[in-house]
């Protein structure tokens, strides 16, 4: 059994911050579950434009308000608590968060702990092989 405890987590290693965003990384590849969990903050303000070629990603609105943009499509979708949305075709996107967004979001395959996007917007397919490198 795992228990973490989300205000642990934030004092350590496995709570990254990027532009715009931070998450606590609450399930890790090393943890053998199969998919990553985090507990990720979107900043007011910010225009997060992401694209995760290397995984899909399930994301449930806990507090804030915002939009995202399918960029595929051009569909803009309202961000609220209650509402999830699945990148399951990887799917190209921008959030627009109006207040600061926190959302638990999981990851499939599972992310190391190292990730931050890149120039696409992605996560790398495998940070442990790009930190090896």
């Amino acid at each position: 059994m795992i228990v973490r405890n989300l205000n642990d987590i934030r004092k350590t290693d496995r709570n990254v911050r990027s532009d715009g965003w931070a998450s606590a990384r609450m399930l890790l590849k090393d943890d053998g579950m199969g998919f990553s969990f985090h507990i990720t903050t979107m900043f007011a303000g910010t225009e997060l434009r992401m694209h995760y070629q290397n995984h899909l990603e399930a994301v449930f609105v806990l507090k804030g308000t915002g939009t995202i943009e399918d960029l595929g499509t051009g569909e803009i979708h309202r961000l609220e608590p209650g509402v999830m949305y699945a990148l399951n075709d990887h799917d190209r996107h921008i959030v627009r968060p109006e207040t600061d967004i926190l959302t638990a979001c999981t990851f499939n395959p599972p992310v190391t702990g190292k990730e931050v996007h890149d120039e696409t917007g992605a996560y790398p397919a495998d940070a442990d092989l790009v930190a090896a490198d």
